[in-house]
């Protein structure tokens, strides 16, 4: 039996670039929250979650609205969070990441994200897909684990506005990563959220 989780990134947020820790999508965002319900209409999703925050919870409603007996319920292990802090092995460049992050918030990540995929990247007795619409960080991690990869490595791995992330777990054998960061549903308009300008 298959187990999809699909990954996607909430819709850009109105007014981001300000620093709000939260807030509405922008009408890009809205657009890119359409522009993924159609690319995942055809699913046959077995249940959505999506992060409490405002431009998850939004991007969620715009993408089940286009899904028959399919409703995102929020959960609290999808919020934003720091999954990780600084490790001996890290390399010496993410160092400044962490300059003004508390200690008590690092904790806080890594008891969410364990939780996380002790609840979601698990194995199942039947085929299933799930939706899960949360953060970048979030995303990273998951991808991190698919992987097996050292705790730091979720640093460095990013994912756009709605970009879709797909995870298949198995029951005998290591998680293996379908895809990640596709935006093949997005036209270049559309592509924001990656930390440098991408020459598609």
């Amino acid at each position: 039996m298959s187990h999809f989780i699909y990954l996607v990134r909430h819709g850009e947020q109105r007014d981001a670039e300000f620093g709000l820790p939260d807030g509405p999508l922008s009408d890009r965002g809205k657009l890119q929250a359409e522009a993924i319900a159609d690319r995942l209409s055809h699913v046959p999703f077995t249940g959505a979650w999506h992060s409490p925050l405002q431009r998850a919870e939004e991007t969620a409603t715009i993408v089940t609205s286009r899904m028959t007996d399919v409703e995102s319920k929020p959960s609290a292990l999808l919020m934003d969070c720091i999954p990780s802090g600084p490790t001996p092995d890290m390399p010496k460049a993410f160092e400044p990441f962490f300059g003004a992050i508390t200690p008590e918030s690092i904790e806080a990540g890594e008891a969410q994200m364990t939780d996380a995929i002790t609840e979601f990247l698990t194995p199942v007795r039947h085929d299933r897909h799930d939706l899960l619409i949360t953060h970048n960080f979030v995303i990273a991690w998951f991808v991190r684990e698919a992987f097996g990869a050292p705790a730091w490595r979720w640093l460095g791995l990013n994912q756009a506005n709605c970009g879709l992330t797909i995870i298949r777990v198995r029951s005998a054998k290591p998680p293996v990563l379908v895809s990640h960061n596709d935006l093949g549903h997005l036209p270049v308009e559309l592509r924001t959220g990656l930390p440098e300008a991408q020459p598609f």
